[in-house]
């Protein structure tokens, strides 16, 4: 043979679920791009997991039914998973290998990248800067989205979490500038991929999105794949092609969950919850792909969506997300059951770097002082209820049933919108503004004079 990529290995020893055994193989590197050829001259591919002496475990992209281990030859291509990159991504849509689902011809660029990516070099980052504008009113008012950030979306079982994300990849701007979304859904269900094929088709069609998508009938393997392509594309359209691209990921605990199952066939040693105990390193080799580079264009902004398991925010998944990320967006089982969409907890929710995207020169002046003191009014109103509760409301003072009034009204006045909606900055915060003017005047201390002033507060 004139290279090693033409050796195939045919001692194929196991297999075992996704995964297949391959005995007396020499020179295979640990994330080397496999192809596997079957018996009938179908092929299909993998990517090494493992490699002990003459032995490489190569986990199967495609599904693993129909594969006889006496039959099967097994090529290592001595590199890792390559796709090509740029712009020929823009308004395409693809399954979770990257394979066109959308009847066009594959995806074409003049540059390849590996999926695993490389580390950025911490001293070339930028600090995140710049907002990110869902059109999501209370998201952009109280958890304002910036640029290069990673901010996570905490969900549970029934609540719209998909739609909400949806919604983001469908309306966020930042500042006219070019910019692109790519949506990466894993483990939907086909109901679930259709809502989200039609409720993107119009980004789709400006060619502003790359859309991802992995159901719960393909392979769980390629689940591990998804977020990796998807963070490979809006590299290159970030760093060379001077693109501001948000990263929309759901459901990330779908992807943790195909990795606990990959890991238990690999017959590795469950941690927490049987997931393995490299389940924090992974999911950082994720969310710490985004941010901004120094001297290159453009931002990769991460919102990962998930799904806690009965609710558990310190469920591995949302614990170890939350470690890594820069904050969080929580819904609320008590807000949708109010009818409220989106049902944002806003006293549990943060975006940790929004002063560095919100305020004076960035959105609005008065942005900051809004949203501290909405959320301080939030807070007070919580605990008058509780005091509610103790000695009676006829027992509180005027200025508590102030507080009272003002959070019956934040739900409908402020919070709630149309899945379909998208509300400017500007009437976001006025609604703000309308909700805390129902407070005395002595109440919003957090608030300037010239403010309180200009805005007619009693």
């Amino acid at each position: 043979m004139t290279s090693r990529d033409e050796i195939e290995y045919t001692d194929v020893r196991e297999l075992r679920g996704p995964l297949l055994v391959v005995g007396r193989v020499a020179g295979v590197g640990w994330d080397e791009f496999v192809r596997v050829t079957l018996e009938s001259g179908e092929q299909r591919h993998g990517l090494v997991l493992e490699v002990d002496r003459d032995l490489a475990v190569v986990q199967v992209l495609e599904d693993t039914s129909g594969v006889d281990p006496a039959a099967t030859r097994v090529a290592f291509t001595g590199s890792p998973l390559r796709i090509p990159v740029g712009p020929g991504w823009l308004g395409r849509i693809c399954n979770g290998r990257g394979e066109p689902v959308d009847g066009g011809p594959p995806v074409f660029g003049r540059a390849t990248a590996a999926v695993g990516g490389t580390p950025v070099n911490p001293v070339r980052r930028e600090p995140p800067a710049e907002p990110v504008l869902t059109g999501v009113g209370a998201i952009d008012v109280l958890t304002t989205l910036v640029r290069g950030q990673k901010l996570p979306v905490f969900s549970v079982a029934g609540l719209p979490h998909l739609e909400l994300a949806v919604q983001i990849a469908a309306q966020s701007t930042s500042g006219g500038e070019a910019f692109s979304v790519v949506f990466a859904g894993m483990g939907l269900t086909h109901a679930d991929a259709a809502f989200v094929r039609d409720a993107l088709a119009e980004r789709s069609q400006e060619g502003e999105l790359v859309l991802l998508l992995n159901t719960a009938a393909d392979p769980v393997i390629e689940r591990l794949l998804t977020p990796r392509i998807a963070l490979t594309v809006a590299e290159h359209l970030a760093f060379e092609g001077g693109r501001h691209v948000l990263v929309v990921m759901t459901d990330m605990t779908a992807y943790a969950e195909a990795l606990r199952e990959v890991s238990a066939a690999r017959g590795e040693v469950p941690a927490r919850r049987a997931y393995p105990g490299y389940l924090y390193s992974d999911l950082a080799s994720l969310y710490e792909r985004c941010g901004r580079i120094k001297g290159r264009p453009g931002s990769v902004t991460v919102l990962p969506v998930l799904t806690m398991p009965a609710g558990d925010i310190t469920h591995p998944v949302p614990d170890l997300t939350g470690y890594i990320t820069e904050g969080q967006m929580v819904l609320s089982h008590e807000v949708h059951a109010r009818g409220v969409y989106p049902p944002l907890d806003a006293l549990s929710s943060l975006s940790r770097l929004m002063r560095r995207g919100a305020g004076p020169g960035r959105t609005r002046e008065d942005h900051l002082d809004v949203a501290a003191q909405l959320l301080a009014a939030l807070a007070r109103a919580r605990q008058v209820h509780e005091l509610a509760d103790l000695i009676g409301r006829s027992a509180l003072s005027p200025a508590d049933l102030r507080y009272l009034e003002l959070d019956e009204a934040y739900p409908h006045r402020f919070l709630a919108q149309r899945p379909d909606e998208n509300r400017p900055l500007d009437e976001a915060l006025n609604q703000a503004w309308e909700v805390l003017l129902s407070l005395p005047r002595s109440q919003l201390t957090m608030l300037p004079s010239e403010l309180l002033d200009a805005r007619g507060a009693r």
